[in-house]
């Protein structure tokens, strides 16, 4: 019965990937805190569009529950105002990531969680 579900659980993330992710399109994912909200652009690169507040820094921490695979946290890099970019290689296979995404700023710190489907790897 636990494979079963187990088979259950990974056809259902493989549709959403395929359902969701696009064959490869970027994936748009927005998410609202306390002190700031984002939307996040997974693409060649992960970008966070700060669209309400106003953060210095940006990092953002990478993991696949369902496979147990988690990344290093890495800083993204400012691109223009509101912008922060980090490298896609974080995100190493297709399906589905979540994201946690730490900004600090004027506001103070706020960690705030998005989940993604990624059609292939990046």
């Amino acid at each position: 019965m636990k494979r079963l579900l187990g088979v259950l659980a990974l056809a259902a993330v493989t549709v959403a990937v395929f359902v969701l992710g696009r064959g490869g399109d970027p994936v748009s994912v927005a998410v609202t805190g306390a002190s700031y909200a984002v939307r996040v652009e997974i693409g060649g690169e992960v970008e966070v569009r700060v669209t309400s507040g106003r953060a210095e820094t940006v990092t953002i921490a990478a993991s696949m529950p369902s496979m147990g695979h988690a990344a290093p946290e890495v800083r993204a890099r400012p691109a223009g105002a509101g912008r922060f970019v980090a490298g896609g290689e974080m995100l190493s296979m297709a399906g589905l990531w979540q994201l946690s995404i730490r900004l600090t700023g004027p506001s103070g710190e706020e960690t705030l969680t998005v989940q993604a489907p990624v059609s292939v790897a990046r």
